[in-house]
């Protein structure tokens, strides 16, 4: 329905049979989604008689934005990085786009993000020399980190150390740090048995485990996690 509400209000003339070749589904589906779409509020008009078509009113939308949970929270959390940040350009409306998602969450999913972003701490800025060897993780890797930091849930990675080499290693990532613009994965390595900081654009592969874990304190974790790591 998304994609059909996208096509209705760049299409100057669809019909409802166009509709339902191009998604590949039949005309009679294509009529119960518009009929759902028009239960939703979208003001969606219908001309009758040949050359007749289907339009979505082009200001329908404005300033309305619906989220599935999971991508408000992270939009919710990257609002956070950034004012953390400090960057003045641009976030002037932060914190009022803020309140509003936040507004939104009955007050067990606010407590689920609220520990979720005790998790996420800012540090101080990566060294030069750091930031030249920085490239951009594996889309794959990002996904898979992000679920399983989420879900608490341990993860086999295959990491570059510093040198060149590589290693597998099992991890519970407890933490994230940003020393912008490098992240880290401040987790517990099972190959050492201790805490380890693990650069995010190093892991080269992730695969999610069915072992879940429960957050130890962030004292366990330092001189990786200082007082001064600010967190969101």
């Amino acid at each position: 329905m998304e994609l059909i509400a996208v096509q209705l209000k760049q299409d100057t003339h669809c019909t409802v049979a166009d509709l339902a070749q191009q998604h590949g589904v039949s005309t009679r589906t294509i009529t119960r989604d518009l009929a759902l779409m028009r239960d939703q509020g979208m003001q969606i008009d219908a001309d009758r008689g040949r050359g007749g078509g289907v339009r979505l009113d082009s200001n329908w939308g404005v300033g309305r934005l619906n989220l599935p949970y999971a991508e408000a929270v992270d939009l919710l959390i990257s609002i956070a990085v950034a004012e953390r940040m400090q960057s003045p350009i641009f976030l002037a409306s932060l914190g009022s786009v803020r309140r509003q998602l936040v507004a939104s969450f009955s007050p067990e999913k606010r407590r689920q993000v609220d520990r979720l972003k005790s998790r996420i701490m800012i540090g101080d800025t990566a060294s030069t020399f750091v930031q030249t060897s920085v490239n951009a993780p594996p889309k794959r890797v990002v996904q898979t980190l992000h679920q399983a930091f989420v879900t608490q849930t341990e993860l086999e990675i295959r990491y570059q150390k510093e040198g060149g080499t590589f290693s597998t290693r099992q991890i519970a990532p407890h933490y994230l740090l940003l020393k912008y613009p490098v992240w880290y994965v401040v987790a517990f390595d099972h190959l050492r048995d201790s805490p380890r900081t693990f650069r995010c654009d190093r892991i080269h592969a992730a695969t999610k485990t069915e072992t879940t874990f429960r957050l130890l304190p962030k004292s366990t974790f330092a001189p990786s996690i200082t007082d001064d790591d600010l967190v969101l």
